[in-house]
C-alpha cells in the first residue's frame, strides 16, 4: 500500500472540492436558480434477497446499512485506501495523514470546515470519541486494531496502536467516524440499531430518508463539505439472487451494482451502449491452496509441476469471463506490486510447459503407467479440489484442473462442492487436499505470504490462513519483519526472504489478481472511475462510493 510516512497531502481532494465538487447539483442550485442537470436518482442493487430488519449501525456487519452498502454514504472515514489503481490514499475527513517510521502511530490534521447532518461542528474531539469506543470496551474490535489512546496537540490528533499498522492501514484509516454528541449516550454501541429519530447522524453526502424491507432512500446532504452533489437520491435495493439483479440492470430498473454475472456481453452490455463493466485488479488473488501434511502435496517436485501445468490465462478468460489478470509471475505477486518484487525474479515466469513439468515429475521418481501418473510409492496421483457448491467462477475452475491435469499429467483431479458449512470446517482442520481460497487483504506483498506461509493463523490447531501449515522460522521472523519495519530498506530485505521461500517451496499457486466489480451506466451521470481511471474501483459497497458520488456530473 503505497502510503507515504511523509504528511500526505489535501491537494487531491481540494482539487475536487473547488473543481467538480462545485461544479455538481440536483434539480436547482443552492441560490434557488433552476438547473438543467439531471434529477435522475441512482439505484444501487445487491443480489442478497429480503434484508428484513432495520439497523443503521455501521459498526454491524449484519446491519441493514452494512448489507446494502449505505452506511459508507452517511458515516465517513478519515481517508480512502484505494484497493486498486495507485494503491495511493485520499485524505477526506482528515487534511492530513501522516504515520510514524514504524506505523504505530497515525497524526491527522481533521478538516475544519465539516458539520454533521444535523449541523453540529464535526471536530478532532469526534476522532478521538469514535476511537476511545475500542478502548473503553464500548465497541467491539472487530477489525483488530489493538489501539491505545490518543494525543491531542494544537488541530493534530495522534492516534496510537500496540503494534504496527503497515498492513493495516486501510482498517485504520476506513473507520466510520461517528458524532461523540449523539453516541455518548447510546448505551451499547455493540447492539444499538440506531433506529431512534435522530440517531443516523453522519458527515456523509447523503442522508437517511426512508426505510422499508422493499427499498431504502437517501436525499443529499445539502451542507455537505465536499459541495453540491449532482445525484440528488439515492436508492438501495435487494433482488433475490444473480439473475433478478442482472433483469434489472439491463431493463435500466437498477443502475448500479457489484456482482459476478455469467455471460455479461450478452446478458448486460450488448443490452445498451450506456451499460458499462469495469474490472479492478487489487493485490489479492483467486489462490490455489494445498494441504501441504499429506499426500500428494507434501512433495514439492509435484507442486512445482503442477505450477508448470496450470493455465491462469484459461483461469481468467473461461472461470472468471474475463474478470482478472492472470498471475505468472514465480513470486506469485500480481502486476499491482510488481514494484516489491525482488530484481532476481522480476522476469522469472511461469507459462505452461508440460514437458518441463513431467521432466520435474521424472526427476523425482514418478512414472506413467496407462497415462496415469504414479508417484514414487507406486501410487497413482490424484486429489480433489473444493469449492462450495454455487461458487460458478470457482466451481468452473475446478472443471478446467480436472482437464488441464488430467490431460497434461494423467492426475486425476476430484471435483468437491460441499455446502459452506462443510468447506469451511475442512479448511479450518485441514482435512482438505486442496481449496481456492482467496488472501488477507493487506494491499501490499505482505498479503500472500502471511496467508501462505505464517503460522500465526494456526490457532487451537484451526487455521484462518495458511491452510496448508506451512511453518518456517526464518520465513516467520522475515514475515514479523516486514510487518514491524521502521525502514524501507528492512522491509525490502524481509519480502526477498519471503519471495525465495515461496518460489522454492510453492505453497500455494495464486492464480489471477482478485478482482473488485461494478456495473453501471451512463445514462443520466458520467464521471465513473474506468480502466484509464480507476481512482476507486466501480464496487459500490466500497469506501471509496463517496469520492465516485462526489466525482459524478450531470451527463
Amino acid at each position: 500500500m503505497k502510503l507515504s510516512r511523509s504528511m500526505i497531502a489535501i491537494g487531491a481532494i481540494g482539487a475536487l472540492s473547488v473543481g467538480v465538487l462545485a461544479g455538481c447539483s440536483s434539480s436547482a442550485n443552492k441560490d434557488g436558480s433552476d438547473s438543467a442537470e439531471s434529477t435522475a436518482a441512482l439505484t444501487i442493487a445487491k443480489p442478497d434477497g429480503a434484508i428484513t430488519t432495520e439497523s443503521h449501525n455501521p459498526f454491524l456487519g449484519d446491519s441493514s446499512a452494512s448489507k446494502y452498502g449505505y452506511a459508507k454514504v452517511i458515516f465517513e472515514p478519515l481517508a480512502l485506501v484505494n484497493p486498486t489503481g495507485d494503491l495511493g490514499t485520499t485524505p477526506w475527513l482528515a487534511e492530513s495523514v501522516e504515520w510514524n517510521d514504524d506505523y504505530t502511530e497515525v497524526t491527522i490534521v481533521p478538516r475544519s470546515d465539516v458539520t454533521w447532518s444535523d449541523g453540529e461542528p464535526f471536530t478532532a474531539d469526534d476522532i478521538v470519541f469514535t476511537f476511545d469506543m475500542f478502548l473503553d470496551g464500548k465497541l467491539t474490535d472487530a477489525s483488530g486494531l489493538n489501539y491505545q489512546g490518543a494525543t491531542v496537540d494544537g488541530d493534530k490528533v495522534t492516534l496510537a496502536f500496540a503494534a504496527s499498522k503497515y498492513t493495516a492501514q486501510a482498517r485504520v484509516l476506513h473507520t466510520p467516524i461517528v458524532p461523540q454528541h449523539i453516541w455518548e449516550n447510546i448505551e451499547d454501541p455493540n447492539t444499538d440499531p440506531l433506529t431512534e429519530e435522530g440517531l443516523v447522524i453522519g458527515t456523509g453526502p447523503y442522508a437517511l430518508s426512508s426505510w422499508t424491507t422493499e427499498s431504502v432512500t437517501l436525499t443529499e446532504n445539502e451542507d455537505y463539505w465536499g459541495g453540491d452533489l449532482a445525484v440528488p437520491e439515492l436508492h438501495y435495493v435487494s433482488y433475490g439472487d444473480n439473475a433478478a439483479l442482472t433483469t434489472a440492470l439491463a431493463s435500466g430498473e437498477a443502475d448500479w451494482a457489484q456482482a459476478f454475472i455469467p455471460q455479461i456481453d450478452a446478458s448486460y452490455l450488448s443490452v445498451d451502449e450506456d451499460n458499462h463493466f469495469l474490472v479492478s485488479p487489487t493485490p489479492g488473488a483467486g489462490t490455489l491452496f494445498f494441504n501441504l501434511q499429506t499426500k500428494p502435496f507434501n512433495d514439492p517436485a509435484l507442486r512445482e509441476a503442477l505450477a508448470w501445468s496450470i493455465d491462469r490465462q484459461a483461469y481468467v478468460d473461461v472461470a472468471r469471463e474475463g474478470a482478472s489478470e492472470p498471475i505468472w509471475n514465480v513470486t506469485g505477486l500480481g502486476a499491482l506490486l510488481e514494484d516489491e518484487i525482488a530484481p532476481e525474479f522480476k522476469d522469472e515466469e511461469y507459462a505452461v510447459d508440460l514437458d518441463k513439468a513431467k521432466q520435474i515429475l521424472a526427476d523425482a521418481g514418478y512414472t506413467w503407467k496407462d497415462d496415469k501418473l504414479i508417484d514414487p510409492d507406486g501410487e497413482a496421483v490424484s486429489f480433489s479440489v473444493s469449492v462450495p457448491s454455487g461458487w460458478s467462477d470457482w466451481n468452473t475452475e475446478q472443471a478446467l484442473l480436472a482437464e488441464e491435469l488430467g490431460e497434461g499429467l494423467g492426475i486425476e483431479v476430484k471435483v468437491d462442492q460441499p455446502d459452506w458449512g462443510g468447506w469451511d470446517a475442512a479448511r479450518q482442520e485441514g482435512t482438505f487436499q486442496a481449496i481456492i481460497h482467496w488472501l488477507e487483504d493487506t494491499g501490499n506483498a505482505y498479503g500472500l505470504y502471511t496467508s501462505t506461509m505464517d503460522p500465526k493463523w494456526i490457532v487451537d490447531d484451526k487455521a484462518q490462513y495458511n491452510f496448508g501449515r506451512f511453518d518456517d522460522p526464518v520465513v516467520t521472523e522475515a514475515l514479523n519483519t516486514y510487518a514491524n519495519a521502521s525502514s524501507d530498506e528492512d522491509r525490502t530485505a524481509a519480502v526477498t526472504v519471503l519471495q525465495e521461500a515461496f518460489v522454492e517451496n510453492i505453497p500455494a499457486i495464486p492464480l489471477g489478481a482478485h478482482p473488485l466489480l461494478g456495473e453501471f451506466n451512463t445514462r443520466n451521470y458520467v464521471g465513473w472511475p474506468s480502466e484509464d481511471d480507476q481512482y476507486a474501483s466501480a464496487d459500490p459497497t466500497q469506501p471509496g462510493i463517496v469520492q465516485i458520488l462526489t466525482n459524478l456530473e450531470s451527463k
